[in-house]
């Protein structure tokens, strides 16, 4: 049976069951993603403050069949947390449920709230001496919740992990209203189907996440991070493994940057420092986290000269303070914002295995030029395989002259993607944007699967309808 919207009488019922202000117009910030795709619609917005309030709304909501859509930090970039699409939901918002509700040091355990913001927690970790290590361009306005559903990445994966890996317990409403109390402390716990990683990653299409217990890290004490210039990629996956080799799991970050980016910024954000000069065709940006506070320069700069040796490197700048490891990591975080400048025709969250990436990128290149005159700016998280590969229009072209080529593009791309074994969407999540790529490139038994699952815990389809799996 079809959802049905919202409508006056149930949101005069819904009123009476919640505390007063709890209930509001579907004001648009609440309706918009960054990219600008698709334009969202509700009913009304719903700001709970606590997970028995979000359990009554998706009871009423599952018992009127009125879908709901949870809304995070509005970050997502996949369209996963607006429906422009079907009858008028109800967007739900977690942000006043935005706590710490306590803190474990020596347990290296935090418990927060879904609204939470990711900066927050960042510094309620470091209030007590431990990080969590989660970390990405939009941490000053992602919600927890969010990034749970999603399964962000970000830059530390290489070192600690995905969203998934830094959880090890859920608070959860299920579309019928019931709530899951799993905000266990516990690293081990063999007691049946694994729930907590099923709602990860599932982008509240099962439920609203409304807590979670996290896992901290002990703070690094001695912090390093060059720049060093590299023939090729094909180098750059040497170079990580000569690093990996000498520093283990201390290397945090290995961040992969094309002459293209770095171009666009010159252009576009002039005021970025760019510490290299002359401005590289490729280049890694490496972050190094000792557990003492042993010289990370002299390690970075006896790895650079291993490198040289093997003629992995031939130029770069290590930070000497935390002012220049600052300003080396600004030019990587301003990437983004110098592609948005210039507006690519199309982007990719791509991963690939490691060792296929040189292969893909130059096959890549071979098979756009096909279709047009482009330009690509291929960067990323090299060191866990996930490359944002954004395809812009030629110099002195504008986008819009690429619209009937957009899809092919899109085409071409994951296509080679399948090819090369490696995925289509790495940490953005599949949203609105990917469905029809699941349904694509998916494996049929896994999509069976997780339809068979859709309809066990969601029966009515009430939770974010349209987004990952497609309509049936």
């Amino acid at each position: 049976m079809p959802l049905n919207p919202v409508t006056p009488f149930f949101l005069n019922t819904l009123a009476t069951q919640l505390p007063p202000d709890t209930l509001r117009p579907a004001e648009p910030r609440y309706l918009d993603e960054p990219r600008g795709r698709y334009q969202g619609k509700a009913g009304a917005v719903v700001l709970p403050r606590t997970v028995e309030e979000v359990a009554t709304l998706l009871k009423s909501a599952n018992a009127a069949r009125i879908g709901v859509v949870p809304y995070g930090g509005g970050t997502g970039l996949v369209g996963g947390q607006v429906a422009p699409d079907g009858p008028a939901p109800l967007v739900v918002s977690l942000e006043r449920m935005n706590k710490m509700r306590a803190t474990y040091p020596q347990e290296n355990v935090l418990v927060a709230e879904a609204g939470a913001i990711l900066a927050d927690v960042q510094t309620a970790a470091a209030d007590v001496d431990r990080l969590f290590p989660l970390s990405l361009a939009s941490e000053g306005t992602a919600r927890l919740g969010g990034l749970l559903a999603t399964n962000a990445g970000g830059v530390n994966v290489l070192r600690y992990g995905n969203t998934r890996d830094l959880c090890l317990g859920l608070e959860a409403v299920l579309p019928s209203g019931e709530i899951w109390h799993g905000l266990t402390r516990l690293r081990k716990d063999n007691t049946g189907y694994d729930l907590r990683n099923l709602l990860i990653g599932a982008e509240g299409t099962l439920g609203i996440i409304t807590a979670a217990t996290l896992k901290l890290s002990p703070r690094p004490r001695g912090l390093g991070t060059a720049l060093m210039v590299v023939p090729n990629p094909a180098a750059a996956i040497e170079l990580l493994a000569l690093a990996r080799d000498r520093f283990g799991e201390a290397v945090s970050a290995f961040e992969l940057m094309h002459g293209q980016g770095l171009a666009f910024m010159a252009e576009h954000l002039p005021d970025i420092r760019q510490a290299l000069d002359p401005r590289p065709e490729w280049c890694v940006l490496i972050d190094l986290g000792l557990a003492n506070e042993d010289s990370t320069e002299a390690a970075l700069l006896a790895l650079f000269e291993a490198a040289m040796e093997r003629d992995l490197v031939s130029d770069g700048t290590i930070a000497q303070s935390e002012a220049q490891r600052q300003e080396i990591w600004s030019v990587r975080e301003h990437i983004p914002i110098a592609n948005k400048a210039v507006g690519s025709i199309v982007s990719h969250d791509i991963s690939l295995p490691i060792s296929l990436i040189p292969e893909f990128i130059v096959k890549g290149e071979q098979a756009l030029a096909k279709l047009g005159d482009m330009r690509i700016n291929c960067f990323g998280h090299l060191g866990d395989g996930n490359l944002h590969y954004n395809v812009f229009p030629a110099q002195g072209r504008d986008r819009n002259a690429y619209s009937d080529l957009r899809a092919a593009i899109q085409t071409c791309v994951h296509d080679l993607v399948a090819q090369y074994h490696g995925s289509f969407s790495a940490e953005h999540g599949v949203g609105r944007v990917k469905v029809a790529d699941l349904e694509r490139y998916g494996d049929p038994t896994k999509l069976a699967a997780m339809r068979a699952i859709k309809s066990a815990l969601d029966p009515n389809g009430i939770m974010n309808p349209g987004a990952v799996l497609a309509a049936t």
